[in-house]
């Protein structure tokens, strides 16, 4: 009985083995095979929405694949929640937009991702065609806003990977009300004189992490908004753009805090600013706290390290308001490199609500071959190791 069982094992065992490999690797759609065509004119996002319903409904894994070609896709939203845990969505070829900006004119995002629960996007590029809607706004007509190339939204345990986003109409990348996301090798491609097209905005999400990507853009590489916890950011490489920055935080009176950020092994290149936290200047709840700024790079960059709480735009809604935000317990450490100007280190804090327990470690930042200068208002911490420039916190 034992031989006959171990035959019997040895003949369905490989039969098994493939059985269980086909159910793990579940639905598999193509969008050509559904009828899609790659010819950068004839509307996919029908049959993107047909492959989403068929594997949103399907109680197993389910794969989209979007391959080598250029699909023009109108808009497209893609909601849960789904029947399973496990969409994976695999581009190789190029999703790209209308350079009409009328078609996107009252849509808020391009290709959106809503109330979903294990989403997976590999590779591939999406154009979101942004220069109309640039030299609409440059010109100072009136304009639409713009639609964001990608933005997730309440969605839960998220992987983009070696996604390319390029020419935004407005912020490229959007991690909204989300939780546990892991963003990495993206590259995000912008002009630097094109307006808001923030690489990569988180708001509201927690657990997110950012690792080993490349963006240039017009505005922020990443923005940080409020409700960000539990947020690491690795080996991003950012220029042009605005640099790495939390906030704007304080738009709001009632809003919620920012806490446990870190940026860590990070380039900057001829950036408007380096590190950068901001908050309007007129009163809030808002806070940001246990924030890390480590092991930065700086190439010739305008605003290195700074803190401005008197952000007021066009001098609207905050002129001769003191900002709310309470900022605490932020550590600059391991940051070298050059400036474009001959302020390396600005802290421009609240008078009213100074920032408090700011450190500084082992900082060096030049200006034309010099140790740059450093400027404090309200500014709370202690200095260690070599600080150049030379600390001026109280």
């Amino acid at each position: 009985m034992a031989i006959y069982e171990t035959l019997m094992l040895l003949i369905f065992l490989p039969l098994l083995l493939f059985l269980n490999h086909a159910l793990a690797d579940g639905l598999t759609l193509d969008i050509v095979s559904l009828g899609a065509k790659p010819d950068g004119k004839t509307d996919a996002s029908p049959v993107l929405q047909t492959a989403w319903a068929k594997a949103c409904d399907s109680t197993g894994p389910a794969s989209i694949h979007v391959p080598i070609g250029t699909f023009y896709v109108q808009s497209g939203s893609f909601n849960g929640p789904c029947k399973n845990n496990a969409i994976t969505i695999r581009i190789d070829g190029t999703l790209v937009a209308s350079s009409d900006i009328q078609v996107l004119a009252k849509t808020k995002a391009w290709i959106e991702f809503k109330d979903v629960n294990g989403l997976s996007i590999h590779g591939g590029v999406i154009d979101g065609k942004g220069s109309g809607i640039w030299n609409c706004k440059h010109s100072g007509n009136n304009c639409p806003d713009g639609a964001r190339n990608l933005e997730i939204t309440n969605a839960q345990n998220v992987i983009i990977n070696g996604l390319a986003s390029i020419n935004s109409q407005m912020f490229n990348i959007v991690v909204h009300g989300c939780q546990n996301v892991n963003i990495q090798g993206v590259k995000v491609s912008d002009p630097g004189d094109s307006p808001n097209t923030d690489g990569i905005h988180v708001q509201e999400s927690s657990d997110v992490t950012i690792l080993s990507s490349n963006i240039g853009t017009g505005d922020d590489c990443i923005s940080i908004g409020p409700g960000t916890t539990n947020l690491w950011i690795e080996s991003v490489t950012c220029g042009p753009g605005h640099g790495i920055s939390i906030g704007s935080l304080g738009k709001s009176a009632n809003e919620p805090g920012v806490k446990n950020v870190t940026v860590t092994s990070s380039t900057f290149s001829e950036t408007t600013n380096g590190v950068r936290i901001k908050s309007w200047g007129r009163p809030s709840s808002g806070f940001a706290t246990d924030i890390h700024f480590q092991h930065i790079t700086l190439d010739n960059v305008k605003n290195p390290i700074i803190i401005d709480q008197n952000y007021c735009p066009h001098d609207k809604g905050c002129p001769h308001q003191d900002s709310g935000v309470k900022i605490s317990d932020v550590t600059y450490e391991d940051i070298k490199g050059t400036s474009a100007t001959k302020i390396g280190v600005k802290f421009d804090c609240s008078p009213t609500n100074p920032c408090t327990g700011l450190t500084l470690e082992d900082i060096k930042v030049t200006y034309d071959d010099q140790i740059a200068k450093a400027s404090c208002k309200g500014a709370k911490g202690t200095a260690s190791g070599v600080v150049e420039p030379a600390s001026c916190l109280e």
